[in-house]
């Protein structure tokens, strides 16, 4: 066994966020009575993406933006709605949302069972991720997951990983692997850590320059070959 602990990011990477998101979207439109078409989601997918991008560079908070796109959204729309309000219905439905991608559980499974200890380390809403891993379905593989708001810092930042590092002191360089799909807080927050880390790239993506990949996957049936 190379790494005896595996820190696995989830959305993107065991869960297929995009279902999920689209999901919790239509239910928190129905909840609302906000029309949901293909142009609306399309509208809050954007705005919601621009202000995660501002997130992962530290320029606005997790709790600015989980009512700030809805405020965003409403305004695009024209409508008075209580922004809060959707933001809650549409937390509450991702919560309830999971769907792991092709292989995740299987590889996760087999993993726990060759003796590797997993964890989840997420910059995600702490409720909805407690709520998701406890509705997963082999959610009782991971060890524990390191949530970022919980954390007092979020990937990227090298403070997230320390904090990592309390929780579980026997981690180092040698006998752990990060797996993510995200170059932007994945791999440049293993970087920072001076982790190795495996890219989860399945779109095939160019590696941004200055950020290294001690691994690189499209397939997570392939990290079973590599740990």
């Amino acid at each position: 066994m190379k790494y005896l602990y595996l820190l696995f990011d989830a959305d993107d990477t065991l869960f297929d966020f995009s279902k999920a998101s689209a999901r919790a979207f239509s239910v928190m439109c129905r909840e609302n009575d906000i029309p949901d078409t293909p142009e609306v989601y399309q509208t809050y997918h954007t705005i919601n993406s621009a202000l995660w991008h501002a997130f992962d560079r530290g320029e606005v908070t997790k709790e600015f933006i989980t009512v700030e796109r809805y405020v965003r959204l409403l305004r695009a729309l024209s409508l008075d709605r209580s922004a809060e309000k959707c933001n809650r219905d549409y937390l509450s439905a991702l919560g309830e949302s999971v769907f792991p991608l092709p292989d995740a559980e299987a590889v996760c499974r087999t993993l726990a069972q060759r003796g590797h200890r997993l964890y989840i380390v997420t910059n995600a809403v702490a409720s909805v991720q407690r709520s998701r891993l406890a509705n997963c379905t082999f959610g009782s593989v991971f060890q524990g997951a390191f949530i970022s708001e919980e954390a007092g810092a979020a990937k990227p930042n090298p403070a997230y990983y320390d904090y990592v590092r309390t929780q579980v002191p026997s981690i180092t360089a040698e006998n752990t692997l990060i797996i993510g799909d995200s170059a932007a807080t994945d791999i440049r927050g293993a970087n920072n850590a001076g982790l190795p880390c495996c890219w989860f790239n399945p779109g095939g993506k160019a590696l941004p320059e200055g950020l290294h990949a001690d691994y690189e996957i499209s397939d997570l049936r392939q990290l079973l070959g590599i740990v």
